[in-house]
């Protein structure tokens, strides 16, 4: 089935990782999945060569738009500010809509669909259109942190990002012993200003966890 191959995108992999691959529901917090994905988004537009991360602050590197709609318009919003802002800031200012923005991109390549709420005051959920295609992104996780095989900037950007937004307990039982360990050293190989947005993104997550906490 090609769709098990997924999109190609870090945020669309990491939605499908965030929620249960049937019900829909989500796994964590959502101020956590908005922070994970909007760095996803920010990934993205990394490793195709669109944004830089200098000296902590997102900057332009090609304004020439994507192809993907979602990611010509984060881009956008980066070329239209007159100055370059930290990626702390763009962190919190995309996890706000990140979600239903990579739903409704989800949406639109098949892997979701809206279910009507069974009570009023419910709202209408997400939910996969196939199960073996929503969990299929933890296969590829488990793919990316085994040893036998390279490491790729894909699959070490999202385990890292998946551990950054707090899947580590969704991940570990399907991933081999030591996964720690080969985690680190996947995340060792990815460029410098990735690693750095993926510990800003934990950073963040680990705040508003904490925030939410007090």
């Amino acid at each position: 089935m090609a769709r098990l191959s997924g999109t190609g995108r870090l945020a669309d992999d990491l939605y499908l990782m965030a929620h249960h691959e049937r019900s829909g529901k989500p796994h964590l917090q959502p101020r956590a999945i908005g922070l994970g994905l909007a760095g996803a988004l920010l990934a993205e537009l990394m490793l195709t060569g669109k944004i830089q991360i200098m000296a902590g602050e997102v900057a332009v590197a090609d304004s020439a738009p994507p192809q993907d709609a979602l990611a010509g318009s984060v881009l956008g919003l980066v070329v239209s500010e007159h100055q370059q802002h930290p990626a702390r800031d763009w962190l919190l200012f995309l996890a706000r809509t990140a979600a239903g923005d990579v739903a409704r991109r989800l949406e639109r390549s098949g892997y979701l669909t809206q279910t009507s709420a069974r009570r009023p005051w419910r709202a209408q959920r997400w939910v996969p259109v196939d199960a073996d295609c929503a969990f299929a992104p933890l296969t590829r996780v488990k793919s990316a942190l085994d040893p036998s095989r390279p490491v790729t900037a894909q699959g070490a950007a999202l385990a890292g990002l998946a551990a950054a937004c707090g899947l580590g307990s969704r991940l570990l039982p399907y991933l081999p012993p030591k996964t720690r360990r080969r985690l680190d050293e996947a995340a060792g190989q990815l460029d410098p200003a990735l690693r750095d947005l993926i510990a800003q993104t934990q950073a963040a997550v680990d705040s508003a966890l904490l925030s939410h906490r007090v």
